[in-house]
């Protein structure tokens, strides 16, 4: 199954796309980072960064988008950048006919590390070991966005899966969940384990992740 995750932000939005077979092992598609500068008129840069969004789904055809839910936080004007951008995403799913995913960043840490307080760094380390990458996606929003392409990925199916209901399902994903379905084992222990049986470098990376830089 083939997720899409935006980690939101007008300056910097992540996507990824990312692979997950039945037994849970995830494979590194795609990534990159739509950028904004900040002396751009606010309608310029939700258009570039719609285009962004659209044109990826548009050329990796993900089965679902998993998008960062916005919650409340104490600086508003990032709150409000990051749900206009988050609320972009959504609208290119829907016009496409995928199904969502909104997980909250506490979900998306606990998923990918086990621990739903991990920081970036934490995130960015595992998330590489999950993909078996040689090294962790930068920026950080790389990083959250792949994360959250395989949050979705492992939750979907799961008695606490979120944002997604059996009747939204596409073929490949419902094929996916059937195909999973006696796994009692937990999403990080078959990863941490795929990623020790595979050889370093088995899953590379995109071009357009060896040029994200810092």
């Amino acid at each position: 199954m083939r997720v899409l995750g935006v980690d939101p932000g007008l300056t910097r939005c992540g996507v990824g796309i990312v692979e997950v077979a039945p037994n849970r092992r995830a494979r590194l598609v795609h990534v990159t980072v739509v950028r904004t500068p900040a002396d751009m008129a606010l309608e310029q840069r939700l258009l570039r960064i719609a285009d962004g969004i659209a044109s990826e789904i548009d050329d990796h055809r993900p089965d679902a988008v998993a998008v960062e839910r916005v919650f409340a936080q104490a600086n508003v004007r990032t709150v409000m950048g990051t749900a206009q951008a988050a609320g972009l995403a959504l609208h290119a799913a829907a016009a496409r006919g995928l199904p969502v995913g909104l997980h909250t960043p506490s979900e998306v840490k606990a998923a990918v590390t086990g621990y739903g307080n991990a920081d970036k760094r934490q995130v960015q380390t595992m998330i590489a070991r999950v993909l078996g990458l040689d090294e962790a996606p930068r920026p950080a929003d790389a990083a959250d966005a792949l994360a959250l392409a395989v949050c979705h990925a492992w939750r979907l199916g799961s008695p606490d899966a979120v944002g997604t209901r059996v009747t939204n399902l596409t073929p490949a994903q419902r094929a996916w969940r059937d195909a999973q379905g006696a796994t009692v084992d937990s999403p990080l222990a078959r990863a941490a384990a795929a990623a020790a049986r595979s050889p370093r470098g088995s899953s590379a990376p995109s071009v357009a992740a060896r040029r994200l830089g810092a």
